[in-house]
């Protein structure tokens, strides 16, 4: 049996190695997500799985299937930070808040303990995760603020959209998201 927060039969806990292959399929199946490579999912469960959460459904054998993830870390020199890489929510597990329970949970990690802000870069179009992040700040009474991080000319050669900084916080301590 997985060892993690159980929340309506999807146990959300902190990967291992072998969540890395899942993990990749499971953003190749989350458009827009930019993919990366299985190496870089297998740093994301391991290098950073202090700062990651995996979302796993379990069948009646017991079997796990990888339903949702973020991939997170505290940037060097911003210890009150926690950067989100990425979301993935399975097409199955939709609608049923997990994206909001998955950060929630790792806000309540030692690793997390001191974290005010979250920062996350999103595309214009990707209206899904601003939806997301900003219904999760209302939600904790935090503020936010946007502005472009990543250029597309500049930074991007053109062949990717502009990324915007959403900055959420700061909210007063990590200990609220137990609640």
């Amino acid at each position: 049996m997985t060892k993690g927060i159980q929340t309506s039969a999807i146990v959300l806990r902190q990967p291992t190695a072998d969540d890395a292959a899942a993990l990749h399929q499971l953003i190749a199946d989350c458009p827009p997500l930019d993919p990366n490579s299985l190496y870089c999912n297998l740093l994301h469960c391991t290098h950073f799985s202090g700062t990651s959460v995996a979302a796993v459904r379990c069948d009646t054998q017991g079997r796990e299937r990888l339903v949702g993830f973020i991939s997170a870390y505290i940037p060097p020199r911003q210890s009150d930070t926690l950067f989100v890489w990425q979301v993935a929510v399975a097409e199955e597990a939709r609608g049923e808040g997990l994206a909001r329970r998955m950060l929630d949970s790792l806000l309540t990690r030692p690793a997390c303990g001191n974290v005010r802000y979250v920062d996350t870069t999103i595309t214009p179009g990707n209206q899904a995760s601003w939806a997301m992040f900003e219904s999760w700040a209302r939600h904790h009474g935090a503020p936010t603020s946007s502005q472009v991080h990543f250029e597309r000319e500049r930074h991007f050669a053109g062949r990717h959209d502009d990324e915007h900084l959403m900055r959420i916080g700061p909210f007063e301590i990590a200990a609220e998201f137990a609640t």
